[in-house]
């Protein structure tokens, strides 16, 4: 008792801390239940077209080169990440975050070893290296990308380049024409850049939410499952490219700045030239905008900026003969010419985000719990950004915002019917943005930990392929 004859609470764990376990082992059930029933569809009617359900995966235990690394690197973030970020000066942490990132998806991919890790994955007969040579004349082959879309159609692209707009394919073909050809390289590319994904999230949440809220945010950041699947594959390269549209849209709003207005809108040009799927990055983009609608209207020429620099990427391949939405139309029905048009929606709609789950980490699943919480008791005024001379008050509820609008691109998504599988891969510009809920969470290191393992179980246990 206490001295005021009340009772003294009892040890143990408190009311929220208890339902964020409850919200990770939902979560958790949510895979188990997707392993199972996917297990037992894929035996009797195979026609899911994976292995391990839900994922694109196949059973296979093993230990490799970079093992050693990569629990190296989970244990110390795990142990040092949230003291380090809050310690360390803001001029630093994005350099160290970057730098962090890219040893933990490089010790993670090189489990597998440099070949089939990183030297081979993009050279697949799917992938993007396979049609390098059909490049040589650039202006040729954009004006008649869309005669090879269609199976059935001459010489038609493979999957994953049929499946995207060329700059995807692009990419590969100028890296290759400056000297940075082969598949190491194209590996090599993708985790260095899409490594950097996590400081464009960081510079967004600084500017938007608070920089206390970037700092909590940076370990899981760093340390997310996601990084399984950044190395290697260009969706990691996607990634960074909308991280960065958005950061820089998220500071052309504080900052009242047209140039990071402009650069913003250029990198959203280009992001929907990677992937037909992510013009969905435009909800997120749309928050930004949102939470700074006051700051936008007393400079209007935000907007300006923003659209023109988003009409570059979409002109420059509309002079070069390349129909978006044409191609657009040519993919859905390539879509359902292949496993797409089998895979059945019942099992994917749901099992799709359990593949979330993987992606994201129980942290994640207790984080949205918390946002949700955030979102329910927030003032509106709260979605608001304050003025220059006023508190960040209302920080969690604008990074709650973002996470949500993050949520909602997943949703929409997923409804569609055109992620039907795979979505371990090709939600990762979404997933990114769900992982700075981890920032409400308090006993970071416990959290931390779980993510880690995750990672190191599902790169140990399983041999990922897309």
């Amino acid at each position: 008792m206490r001295s005021d004859g009340t009772r003294a609470p009892r040890p143990g764990v408190s009311g929220d801390v208890r339902r964020d376990l409850y919200a990770a082992l939902a979560a958790a059930l949510l895979v188990v239940a997707a392993v199972l029933i996917g297990r037992r569809i894929e035996d009797t009617d195979q026609t899911l077209f994976v292995s391990w359900p839900p994922l694109l995966a196949s059973w296979g235990p093993h230990l490799g080169p970079g093992t050693a690394a990569a629990v190296v690197v989970a244990a110390a973030v795990c142990v040092h990440g949230p003291v380090v970020a809050a310690r360390l000066s803001w001029r630093a942490l994005p350099a160290l975050a970057w730098a962090t990132s890219m040893a933990w998806i490089f010790s993670l991919a090189l489990i597998d070893g440099w070949h089939r890790g990183i030297a081979v994955r993009l050279t697949t007969r799917y992938e993007y290296l396979q049609v390098i040579d059909r490049f040589h004349d650039i202006p040729a082959a954009l004006h008649g990308f869309t005669d090879h879309i269609l199976i059935g159609s001459p010489d038609h692209w493979p999957a994953h380049v049929a499946g995207h707009p060329p700059a995807a394919t692009l990419t590969f073909v100028l890296l290759d024409r400056i000297g940075l050809g082969g598949g190491g390289w194209a590996g090599v590319w993708c985790i260095t850049v899409g490594a950097t994904t996590c400081v464009a999230v960081l510079v967004a949440l600084r500017a938007l939410a608070a920089e206390s809220l970037a700092r909590r945010a940076a370990p899981f950041l760093v340390l997310a499952p996601a990084a399984v699947w950044m190395g290697t594959s260009a969706d990691a390269y996607f990634a960074a490219v909308a991280a960065w549209a958005v950061a820089l849209l998220a500071v052309a709003v504080t900052r009242r700045s047209p140039v990071a207005a402009g650069a913003s809108g250029l990198l959203f040009g280009l992001t929907f030239h990677l992937s037909y799927g992510l013009t969905l990055v435009a909800l997120i983009g749309a928050a930004v905008l949102v939470l700074g609608r006051h700051r936008i209207r007393e400079r209007p020429v935000l907007l300006v900026a923003l659209a023109a620099g988003l009409a570059v990427v979409p002109a420059l391949f509309a002079v070069a003969g390349f129909n978006w939405w044409e191609a657009y139309h040519l993919l859905v029905t390539r879509y359902h010419q292949g496993a797409g048009g089998t895979r059945p929606y019942g099992y994917w709609v749901w099992a799709n985000l359990a593949c979330t789950v993987l992606v994201t980490g129980p942290a994640t699943a207790a984080g949205l719990r918390r946002t949700g919480a955030v979102l329910i008791r927030g003032r509106r005024d709260a979605f608001t950004l304050p003025d220059d001379s006023g508190a960040r008050a209302g920080a969690e509820a604008r990074l709650a915002a973002l996470v949500a609008a993050a949520l909602l691109a997943v949703v929409v998504a997923d409804l569609s019917g055109m992620s039907k599988a795979e979505t371990e891969r090709i939600w990762l510009p979404f997933a990114v943005w769900l992982l700075p809920a981890c920032a409400l969470l308090p006993g970071p290191r416990a959290w931390l930990t779980a993510q880690a393992v995750l990672a190191l179980l599902l790169n140990h246990l399983l041999r990922t392929g897309w």
